[in-house]
């Protein structure tokens, strides 16, 4: 009897466009891994979906609310659903970018300054000296991301918009020139570094899933010591934060600096994405995992008390 698998995909959050696209791959590599599988499209109904479904385990891959901040994860805890990547917890923890970074740096991880602004004292004037970054505490993919540059006279005025749809507190931090990095963590093992070279100014929304966006240099021409801090770093970042299963983390690493000085970790993704063009099956298939088997890994490590 082979394994019941709903793979969780959609949503409403403002990624819902990537998690489809993530789902539908993850969930035909499922299906080739030999699973039964149901494709679920989340909408608010997901615990009565789930409760006549009874699947044998759950592919989390939604990104954003409701399925990155814990709460879905909850509710699987709640039905005794066996689920794919971080738990209650550490989905929480890592979503809130401002208390994850306080727990990372208690655990001697680097991060950037910054501190916590309202929307409306972001607008009016600039938090921190510029160059800064501007970001919602609580999303990904880089939506409602600034960076304010020296050639910005004024705050960005769209935090005006009445129809900003990201929350009204933003994290503040210092802008760190240089690369951007990126590496995958699988259980217990840290893969290997990603530098990410935007087309555009920096690794937005577009950069990530338009193809051609960015270009990914594997292994990222650093020096051994930086890459094997990346890491360190990454591995740590996903213990402090209390994640299981595959996350990914990503740096800024200003080459400019002495040694390691100039690295810094932004956030962990506890739901890293998981399309064609995304990193963490980049990562894999580097380690010499195949897509299917990053899939089909990822069903086997489901778990309740993540």
């Amino acid at each position: 009897m082979s394994k019941h698998v709903a793979v969780l995909m959609g949503g409403w959050s403002a990624e819902r466009e990537v998690s489809l696209r993530s789902g539908r791959a993850c969930a035909d590599a499922a299906e080739r891994a030999g699973y039964r599988v149901t494709r679920v499209d989340v909408g608010r109904d997901i615990a009565t979906v789930l409760g006549t479904l009874k699947p044998d385990a759950a592919l989390n891959v939604l990104h954003g609310r409701p399925g990155e901040d814990g709460t879905l994860q909850g509710i699987l805890e709640i039905l005794g659903i066996p689920y794919t990547h971080s738990g209650v917890m550490a989905s929480a923890l890592a979503m809130q970018k401002d208390v994850a970074k306080v727990v990372m740096k208690a655990e001697g991880v680097p991060v950037p300054e910054g501190r916590v602004v309202s929307r409306q004292e972001a607008a009016q004037q600039h938090p921190l000296p510029r160059p800064y970054v501007l970001k919602p505490i609580a999303e990904g993919s880089s939506v409602g991301v600034f960076i304010v540059t020296e050639q910005h006279a004024h705050p960005p005025q769209e935090l005006n918009r009445e129809d900003w749809a990201f929350g009204d507190r933003l994290l503040c931090e210092r802008y760190i020139p240089g690369k951007e990095l990126t590496c995958a963590v699988m259980g217990d093992r840290a893969l290997d570094v990603i530098e990410i070279v935007a087309a555009t100014r920096f690794y937005d929304y577009e950069a990530k899933y338009a193809p051609g966006g960015s270009r990914h240099l594997l292994p990222a021409p650093i020096s051994p010591f930086v890459y094997q801090e990346v890491r360190r770093l990454a591995l740590k970042a996903h213990h402090a934060l209390g994640c299981r299963g595959v996350t990914r983390a990503d740096f800024r690493y200003d080459d400019q600096a002495v040694g390691t000085e100039g690295l810094v970790c932004l956030e962990v993704n506890t739901q890293p994405g998981m399309t064609e063009t995304s990193l963490v099956p980049e990562l894999a298939a580097h380690a010499g995992m195949t897509f299917d088997e990053l899939v089909r890994w990822m069903v086997e490590d489901a778990s309740l008390n993540r």
